[in-house]
């Protein structure tokens, strides 16, 4: 038996979206923390009274760019990079790996916290011209950022995002 066509009303109209559409895509400006939980969580230190050989000898073993210098109960006192050890190694060539770590560290330390913007991070090392920040949190050393971290976060971010749009456009 043919039923007759009656054009659709208001109460009947569907969601305007469906289930396979509604994909949040987060916008939230992540931050320190976010790529802090991404990490393992170690972050490598000398001592200022340490030789810049010892030093060398945990970059090359570890394969990072850089050490937290720490004091007596764990304070932060300075950043030794790759940066550091290689001026100094122009200023005095052949007598740089005897010297102290405290005589080649960077004493001024920029930090951040885990509550910070990845994009204020971002941009204040590349203003700085820096690639490792460490994060501290109520005066205690909590993690240690890259620049390559930040970028690695941000791509993985990205591609989350591209995915979500291509599964919102093919349903």
């Amino acid at each position: 038996m043919p039923t007759s066509y009656q054009a659709p009303m208001r109460q009947d109209r569907q969601a305007e979206s469906s289930k396979s559409q509604t994909v949040s895509i987060s916008r939230a400006d992540p931050g320190v923390s976010d790529v802090l939980a991404d990490k393992n969580g170690d972050v490598f230190s000398v001592r200022p009274e340490q030789k810049i050989r010892s030093a060398v000898e945990i970059l090359r073993d570890k394969r990072i760019g850089a050490l937290v210098v720490t004091g007596d109960e764990g304070a932060l006192v300075g950043i030794l990079s790759e940066r550091d050890i290689v001026r100094k190694l122009a200023e005095m060539p052949g007598e740089t790996l005897p010297l102290t770590v405290h005589s080649v560290m960077t004493k001024d330390v920029e930090t951040c916290s885990p509550s910070d913007s990845l994009v204020s991070v971002l941009q204040r090392m590349t203003d700085g011209r820096y690639r490792h920040m460490p994060v501290v949190e109520k005066g205690r050393l909590v993690g240690m950022v890259t620049i390559g971290d930040v970028v690695n976060y941000r791509l993985r971010q990205l591609e989350q995002e591209a995915l979500q749009l291509k599964q919102l456009i093919v349903g």
